[in-house]
């Protein structure tokens, strides 16, 4: 036999058992096509019913994307079967579950982010907008995905963090209260009045406009520095806690501090050096060197 002849018997098989075929993947592209149109409707519906109940937005984005997930591997399953009727729904499970095993060693990162993002949606430790830093990563959350969390940071850099960080690692959130405490340290010379500097100090951060006079003002002393005595001195902020503003208030505060212990005298020393000498020293003139 000819190889030309073997070759257009071997198409016309092929082609012939296609189209006996045709009729079969014909109702497979439906079963697929109604599984679209379904996914759509019961998502919906689902997210209409959940927002009604009152859940998190992160939990209703959550849940969809789970029941969208299921409605879609259940109408594969069909049309697999389908497709392949001897395929019993017993054999796809196996199947499903030895190729589970490969695609996840060869997907670990993959599945790990996706865990970690359903735990993070479910537990919602941030939300949108919230400043938080992560790893020395720090900025706003702009979105949150089931894989990653898109982050803003103050440079108007855009940081995409894996969710399994996220998961793994502590997370600050500076934006959980609308308040939040700063401290800085002030030195006044040891020749000054501990009292009076105290209470200079005091009545400077309570002029400060940024300062949130509801919650307590501490000052303390806290150490003997080595050229003065250094005060702690610990605010509140306002009513939000946005690091910018904190910036701000910590520079208000501080430029408040300053003019308050000039005008009222007391000093802010620089560092001082005392140097001790073993053997008496002759001070000479340097003139009579020259000379």
């Amino acid at each position: 036999m000819e190889p030309a002849k073997i070759i257009i018997d071997s198409v016309q098989s092929m082609a012939a058992a296609l189209l006996a075929k045709l009729p079969i993947l014909g109702l497979a592209i439906l079963v697929i096509v109604v599984t679209w149109i379904a996914a759509r409707i019961i998502n919906a519906i689902s997210r209409r019913m959940m927002e009604r109940s009152g859940l998190r937005e992160s939990l209703v984005a959550l849940f969809c994307k789970l029941i969208n997930i299921g409605v879609w591997v259940a109408g594969i399953l069909v049309a697999a079967m389908t497709i392949f009727p001897s395929f019993t729904p017993g054999q796809i499970v196996t199947t499903l579950g030895l190729s589970s095993i490969a695609i996840g060693f060869a997907f670990k990162d993959i599945f790990e982010n996706f865990i970690a993002g359903i735990l993070v949606l479910a537990r919602e430790p941030f939300r949108l907008g919230d400043f938080i830093e992560c790893d020395g990563i720090e900025g706003t959350v702009e979105h949150i995905t089931i894989r990653d969390t898109h982050i803003r940071q103050p440079n108007a850099n855009r940081v995409v963090l894996p969710n399994a960080m996220l998961f793994k690692n502590p997370v600050t959130v500076f934006t959980d209260v609308k308040t939040r405490r700063i401290t800085v340290m002030a030195g006044v010379g040891y020749g000054e009045d501990m009292a009076k500097a105290r209470d200079v100090i005091s009545e400077a951060v309570s002029n400060a406009e940024t300062v949130n006079t509801d919650k307590p003002i501490q000052i303390y002393a806290k150490e003997f520095g080595d050229s003065s005595v250094n005060f702690e001195v610990t605010w509140w902020t306002g009513t939000d806690a946005d690091p910018a503003n904190i910036r701000v208030s910590r520079d208000k505060v501080m430029e408040a501090v300053k003019k308050a212990l000039d005008d009222a005298g007391i000093e802010i020393p620089f560092p001082y050096r005392t140097l001790t000498f073993s053997e008496p020293l002759t001070i000479s003139d340097a003139r009579e060197q020259k000379d």
